[in-house]
Order: C-alpha cells, then structure tokens, then sequence
C-alpha cells in the first residue's frame, strides 16, 4: 500500500474558526461511500485534483476541536488529507452485486475504505482527519475503486456529496458545480427554542433503547433490500394521485403499508407515525442556504395515520408533514430545539443516537442524489455507488445503480429506486410474498 498527505494547493484555510451549531455535533457518526469505476483513475491528476478542491474547501482540511468546553469549532488549519492506495492482485473483478446498501456486519466494504477515527475526536483532536479517501485497483479487472469517509462534523449527506461532485468536476477539467460552498452556519440560543418540540426531538435524539418489540423475546433483524422500476414507482404514485406527492412519499407509503398489512399480528404492531429525515436548504431559506455544509436537517414527527394501511392516507400524511416543515419559522424553531437538545447530551459527556420506537418509522430518502452519476469522473453511467447502515424501522431510498453483466454494461433504469432496512427475520418471507405479489397484479389490490 501506498499512502500519501495531500494538501489544500494553495492554503486558504489560515487557521480561521468556523464555530459548529449542536446539530452538527454527530461526533462519533461518519458517512462511508464506495464508488466503483470500470478504468483508470489517473493518481497524479487526481491527487492534483484533491488538492485543489481543498483549497477551494478549506472547512474539509481543518480540525475539530473544543474551546472552553462550550464552544465546537472547525479550525481550518491547512491540514492534510490521507489518500492510500493499493494495487489488489487477488480479487478477479468487484465482488458486489448491484445493491446499492451493503450490510455494514458484513464488512465487505471495510476493505476498500480508510475509515475516520471517530472515537479519536470526543474532545477535539488536532490529529485525527475529518475525511480520508483510498484507492483501490483490481488488477484483474482493470477497474478502480473510490473508499471516501466523511466525519459527521462536517455536514450531512448533502454536503458530502457537493464536495465530491467538485473533486469530479474538476478532474474533469469543468467548473467547479454551483452552490459555492458556504461554511458559517447559524448559532442559536435558548429565547428561539420552542418547548413543545422538545419531548419529540429529546426522545428521538436521546433515549435510552431501542423500542422495538412490545415483547420481552429477542428479534433477529436481518438487511433487507428491494428495488422498483421506475414504470412501477409512477404506478404507485399515479394511484394516490400524485401529482403533489413525490416518488419517496409513494414508495415510503407502500412500504409501511405491506409492514402493517402483511408484517404485523396486532394494533399495537402498527406503524402510524413517521420520522422524516427533510433537508431544509432553500434559496430563500437564510439560515440554510443551498450551498450550506452543515447538518442541515429535520426530522420532525408526522401526524399520525388517520388509516395505517391506505397508501393515500400514508403518503399524504407524509407530505403534509414534508410541507409544514418548509415553513421557515417552524426551520428555526425545530432547529433551536434540537441544537438544545444535542448540545446537553454533548455537555453531559454523552452522544446522541436516533432512537426506534415501534410504532413508528425513520424515511431517510437520498432519492433526489443521483452520487453515482453526480460522482463518475466522467465514466457516464458506468460507475456504481456503494454506501453501508441499514437498521430496525429506518427506511434508506437510493437511485439504482447501472448493472455490468460481465461483458456489456446494461445501463439502469434512471426512474427506478432501492429501499433497505432492517427487518424482522420472522417477517421477512411474509414481506417478500406480499411484494411479489403486488408486483405480478400491478398493485391493483393495494389499498387506496
């Protein structure tokens, strides 16, 4: 292995201080995304690359550190970002599938990533990088493979995505994409906070268990991933007359509906609510611009189901939470809330966690992220996207990634989605008949 400390060319960072708002304080959570290429990467254009994305992203170069045990701040400091690299004699071509959302107990990703030290940063660390990247060639096959790992502090998917889309347009001698990244972000103080928010958002982001099972017994939850075709999503969409209703509300419905129609013995089984996980970056937005790297999300609780296993009940009420929350005096409020809310988890020498209760459902859609075309250092539709973390009652939409049959790329299906998460094993055969079955009536006997 080879391994190299690329620097921002020119510095630009000049130690400057970038305070963090609690709601960026996932101090131990990390994002790690694989991306598969079908040739070469050239190293020295692409390290030339690096170097000049972070010149531009100074805010990636820098350090996390702790002041006064109050106040989180990213110093950006110039700092060097690791990139490794290690020609792969052994494998004869990439050895996943097609599903986009790898089983993270599997490890078969680890392998192909350099993964940040999360635990090395409680406390702020001088040392420890907030984003390292590995390259990996198999020999064989000729292809190339991309490990990037994000630490939390930086942002959310959003903001990970925009940076590496600007390493890719770059390498491809192109402009840099549009938003200009923007790194200050919006301190709160407790006059802004809205107490009626704070028992949700404290028992999402700070219970003690996952609440699951209403039972005593031990559940084994297994990974689960499907995928739709784009002419079956317009189905689902077009039967709860979709024309206000996105693509994620259908899908996200549908699934709750077989959980609670095929996959549950009792009411109390039921899913009548949702988490959803809303980016809240708007042009008009000024607390979240669209160029904003931060965490920039809501996860406000839904209403609950006026009818649990109706598609339209469920998507509807999905959206309708969806739209209340683009209002942008309900942004300050639910975001004052909970930056309280992680900031006494932090001062308590905690971390926070999003919790599962059963009768509810985390919607955590990357629908509108298309990483592997947005991320392809110009192998138009022939790179493939790979990212890990599935769990109980947390559902994960991604774009289907295009497919290789060994000799001829098949292209993929632009429209089409894949949901993962976690499911009972017990459930899991129930779940597939009640799918395949959906699928072969074109859905004609979902209910509406």
């Amino acid at each position: 292995m080879t391994f190299w400390h690329v620097f921002p060319s020119p510095p630009t960072g000049n130690n400057r201080h970038i305070e963090l708002a609690g709601t960026d304080l996932w101090i131990t959570g990390s994002i790690n995304n694989v991306f598969v290429y079908p040739s070469a990467l050239n190293i020295d254009k692409f390290k030339e690359t690096l170097s000049r994305t972070l010149s531009l992203w100074p805010f990636i170069a820098g350090r996390f550190l702790v002041l006064d045990n109050e106040h989180y701040i990213i110093e950006m400091s110039d700092n060097a970002i690791p990139l490794s690299f290690i020609e792969n004699t052994v494998l004869t071509k990439w050895p996943l599938d097609s599903n986009v959302v790898v089983d993270k107990n599997s490890n078969q990703l680890q392998p192909f990533l350099d993964e940040i030290q999360t635990t090395k940063l409680i406390g702020g660390s001088r040392d420890e990088p907030l984003f390292r990247l590995k390259l990996t060639h198999i020999v064989q096959s000729g292809e190339w493979i991309m490990g990037a790992s994000w630490s939390h502090i930086l942002g959310d998917a959003d903001g990970f995505l925009q940076f590496l889309k600007t390493i890719s347009h770059l390498y491809q001698n192109m402009e840099p994409p549009k938003p200009i990244p923007v790194f200050e972000r919006q301190l709160w103080f407790d006059n802004e906070v809205d107490e009626s928010l704070l028992p949700d958002i404290k028992q999402f982001l700070d219970d003690d268990q996952m609440k699951t099972d209403c039972t005593n017994n031990p559940i084994t939850y297994v990974q689960f991933n499907i995928c739709f075709s784009g002419e079956q999503l317009a189905k689902l969409r077009a039967l709860i007359g979709g024309q206000n209703l996105s693509i994620s509300d259908a899908l996200s419905a549908y699934i709750i509906v077989i959980l609670n129609t095929h996959c549950t013995q009792n009411d109390e089984q039921l899913i009548v609510r949702t988490n959803t996980i809303i980016n809240y970056r708007n042009e008009s937005n000024p607390i979240g611009p669209l160029g904003l790297i931060a965490n920039a999300v809501l996860m406000p609780l839904s209403d609950c189901f006026e009818d649990p296993t109706s598609l339209s009940s469920i998507a509807k009420t999905i959206r309708y939470s969806i739209n209340q929350s683009r209002n942008i005096e309900f942004v300050k409020h639910w975001v004052a809330s909970a930056d309280k809310v992680m900031r006494t988890i932090i001062r308590e020498n905690r971390l926070p966690k999003m919790s599962t209760f059963k009768d509810r459902i985390v919607l955590n859609s990357n629908f509108r992220y298309d990483w592997a075309n947005l991320v392809d250092f110009g192998h138009t539709n022939k790179c493939r996207f790979y990212t890990t973390w599935t769990r109980a009652l947390y559902l994960r939409i991604f774009r289907l990634n295009p497919i290789y049959d060994g000799t001829r790329w098949m292209g993929r299906d632009e429209n089409g989605a894949e949901v993962a998460f976690r499911i009972a094993e017990d459930k899991k055969k129930k779940f597939i008949d009640a799918w395949q079955k959906d699928i072969a009536e074109n859905f004609i006997n979902i209910k509406l």
